[in-house]
């Protein structure tokens, strides 16, 4: 093997998060995401997980566009070193051109390790991918606060690593009928200094990105105690309240309602975006929404851009008469 050469890497390989059996929604994301760039490099796609009740990983991938999955089983939490030599090893062993991996802190704590390892590069949190004729991976993600796009690549060495935000990429449709071969492999347990225990914890609250209906606020709210209202109409609306990155500056809401670059990437029904203006850290956050509503007083607001109803008008005028005819209907 050429380590961080060119020659004689190809395929795309894409990690899993596992936990207990279960496939971290990040998965499917980068699936779907591999296969659309697999169609374009005629490369095959692989997948690789490790955890426990592999047989269980094993039985959630059949269905999806995946050409063979290396699941190794192991009753060990997930330890950033650990788990970096066996997916190294499998690197070694298979040479994908491309490495996708979640960009979750699982996948933060991984890539870096794995890109140092190959010593080659990793383009972290990346909103958008696409693959030059040459199999070069073009790497987009966010730079310089948000204020632009950069395309970066990996010229001159392999692996490409990417990580990739959750809730950006369209997940992979599970087809019937569609067969994954599997190996599973069991990871003898290795003598440790530190023993790592996993205690019960509290079950973590409702995330803004699994709503599909979104009420945002941005700067356009005057007073943190304005904020009542709009939580008022996130409820009639059936959805939750998230907001820009002004609101958290200001610590009238808390990060992990924050869409954008520096928070949440969402991709609801709908999002009704309440002053805000658009900037770039925020739209990246939210360009996979399916309907976008916008109501912002400045016509020339950037949101309108990628509103598909934009409203042009005062939220303290809109969000109460809002409110006000959805009640009257649900009565």
């Amino acid at each position: 093997m050429n380590q961080g050469k060119k020659s004689g890497w190809s395929g795309i390989l894409v990690y899993l998060q596992c936990l207990g059996g279960l496939l971290h929604p990040s998965g499917p994301e980068l699936i779907g995401e591999a296969r659309r760039l697999a169609a374009q490099s005629g490369e095959p796609v692989w997948a690789l997980g490790i955890g426990s009740h592999m047989d269980r990983v094993q039985e959630a991938l059949q269905g999806y566009p995946v050409d063979h999955a290396f699941l190794y089983e192991t009753d060990e939490v997930f330890e950033p070193c650990r788990y970096a030599s066996l997916v190294s090893a499998c690197i070694r062993q298979q040479s994908p051109s491309v490495v996708l991996v979640g960009g979750t802190l699982e996948g933060r704590a991984l890539a870096p390790r794995l890109s140092v390892e190959f010593r080659t590069g990793l383009t972290a949190d990346c909103t958008e991918l696409d693959m030059e004729a040459g199999g070069n991976l073009i790497q987009t993600r966010p730079a310089f606060g948000g204020n632009v796009m950069a395309s970066i690549l990996t010229e001159h060495s392999r692996p490409q690593f990417a990580t990739v935000r959750p809730g950006v990429m369209e997940p992979a449709i599970k087809r019937g009928g569609l067969s994954v071969s599997c190996r599973i492999e069991r990871v003898p347990k290795e003598a440790k200094a530190v023993e790592i225990q996993v205690k019960d914890w509290e079950k973590p609250p409702v995330s803004i990105a699994d709503s599909s209906f979104l009420v945002a606020a941005g700067r356009g709210v005057k007073k943190k105690e304005d904020l009542t209202m709009l939580y008022r109409l996130a409820e009639v609306l059936g959805g939750e309240l998230a907001c820009s990155r002004a609101l958290v500056e200001k610590g009238w809401m808390p990060p992990e309602r924050q869409i954008g670059i520096s928070g949440n990437s969402v991709r609801p029904e709908c999002l009704l975006t309440l002053g805000i203006s658009g900037t770039v850290q925020f739209m990246a956050g939210m360009r996979q929404a399916k309907r976008i509503i916008a109501v912002n007083s400045d016509p020339r607001a950037r949101i309108f851009e990628a509103a598909h109803h934009p409203i042009c008008a005062d939220l303290y005028e809109i969000v109460p008469e809002l409110i006000r005819r959805v009640e009257k209907g649900s009565q």
